[in-house]
């Protein structure tokens, strides 16, 4: 097996710094799956059973994914995080290992030592750093893409979480989003119908805000005020910050990967209802949305409450969310293809030039609208799997209206994360009574009256 560890790894993070070694642990992603594709279709002409060999090489190159981007760190690991909301459109036959792949990126990252830790902590908080504290735990509890949570105890007996960067990360988030571009068209194949490369661009064009958590502390504070007192959502307060380091207060409850694993009926449900209450409440309540949506960062609490954290990536919306999001929604479910389609071409949705059939367009854009089209709907891993089939069909119209669509800049975080909170709905198998949701808070939606 090649070793693609570097001598420059800094050895007490285990992020390694050199661009170089960090490009050939990604190289070996697509170059595994291609040596994988030849070695499985020679298995299949000796005779081996085709369906045993896919699932085979779905499970390597599923454990290889983890491996690399789970243990890179940095964008890497961002990367596969905001990839796997998207696993439950992956088709069944290879859904198994990926879900398990991805889901490991939601939460796990191999820790960085105590001794590290501490020194970013005196570096961000003072050398007295530790009397800021009654208590402090060295095992982090929960490890992610660029930084690692410990639990502790504040100077005046409050639980909190501190979460502080690892070293380097700024170097190891540039470096992978700069190689993963290179390698966006193979890493479509992992997840059909998603857009890898706006994702990554995306992420690239916010990793200065990801990195200083005094943004992300600035981000908190104001979702915490937002909802404060909120009977049906909790945004932990802010207790200190430092660009490296951020103390909140601490919550337990149960994550949102768990629910997806092996929760009741309720559970997925009411975690459903409550994830597109906050999605869709946030811009008039906030101003702002979160925007980064995977299971890691929601929790049901046992009181019945929503626990969302991580708020190092929004969407600014003085203006709360567009009207014009609204009437798209409302024309394609009133079938008003002609209007539709100008609504699109106004908002920069159709670049200048393009002829498109308003029947195609109102095709294409219909069943992304269909849960609102009944009073209760069920947003299932199958609903998933038709709508990115039917997207990245090569050979139907619909693949071929989407192609001539565009996604102006300004709608790219808003279509991303909108995308990502219905992927963890359909995650949880959960039905829920979204159009009500779409009606109480989505500008644009009701249609005005005559």
């Amino acid at each position: 097996m090649t070793d693609f560890r570097d001598s420059t790894e800094d050895r007490a993070t285990g992020i390694p710094r050199r661009a170089a070694a960090r490009t050939a642990r990604l190289a070996s992603l697509p170059l595994g799956m291609a040596g994988r594709a030849v070695g499985g279709w020679g298995r299949r002409l000796s005779g081996q059973d085709a369906k045993e060999v896919n699932a085979a090489m779905s499970a390597r190159a599923a454990e290889q994914l983890f491996e690399v981007l789970g243990t890179l760190k940095g964008g890497a690991m961002k990367f596969g995080q905001a990839l796997s909301v998207f696993e439950a459109a992956v088709p069944e036959e290879m859904a198994a290992p990926y879900r398990e792949a991805l889901t490991k990126l939601q939460s796990a990252a191999p820790p960085m030592p105590a001794r590290q830790t501490h020194r970013v902590l005196a570096e961000q908080l003072g050398r007295r750093w530790s009397e800021r504290f009654a208590e402090f735990e060295d095992e982090p509890a929960a490890a992610a893409s660029i930084g690692q949570v410990h639990r502790a105890v504040w100077h005046d007996g409050r639980e909190v979480a501190v979460k502080v960067q690892y070293p380097g990360a700024d170097e190891a988030l540039r470096s992978d989003l700069r190689q993963l571009q290179r390698f966006a068209r193979l890493f479509q194949t992992l997840v059909p119908g998603t857009e890898v490369k706006p994702l990554l661009a995306e992420l690239a064009a916010r990793m200065d805000e990801e990195l200083d958590y005094r943004v992300e502390a600035d981000n908190q504070r104001a979702f915490a005020k937002a909802f404060a007192g909120d009977e049906q959502m909790l945004v932990p307060r802010v207790v200190a910050s430092a660009p490296k380091v951020v103390v909140t207060e601490w919550v337990t409850g149960t994550p949102f990967a768990r629910i997806i694993q092996d929760g009741s009926r309720q559970q997925r449900n009411e975690a459903g209802r409550l994830l597109a209450e906050f999605h869709y409440s946030s811009p008039a309540r906030a101003h702002l949305l979160h925007s980064d949506p995977h299971p890691g960062n929601f929790m049901l609490l046992p009181d019945g409450r929503l626990c969302v954290i991580d708020f190092g990536a929004v969407a600014r919306l003085p203006e709360g969310a567009p009207p014009t999001f609204g009437v798209i929604m409302r024309l394609a479910l009133e079938g008003r293809s002609a209007e539709l389609l100008d609504a699109l071409r106004a908002e920069g949705f159709v670049r200048p030039g393009t002829e498109l059939d308003a029947e195609d367009v109102y095709a294409y854009l219909a069943p992304l609208v269909a849960p609102l089209t009944q009073e209760r709907f069920h947003f299932s891993r199958q609903w998933a799997q038709q709508q990115a089939g039917r997207m990245g069909d090569t050979r139907g119209q619909d693949f071929r209206t989407g192609r001539s669509l565009n996604l102006p800049p300004s709608w790219l975080l808003i279509h991303r994360v909108t995308a990502g909170a219905v992927g963890i709905l359909c995650q949880l198998d959960a039905e829920l009574e979204l159009r009500a949701i779409v009606e109480r808070w989505q500008p644009g939606f009701l249609a005005e009256p005559a």
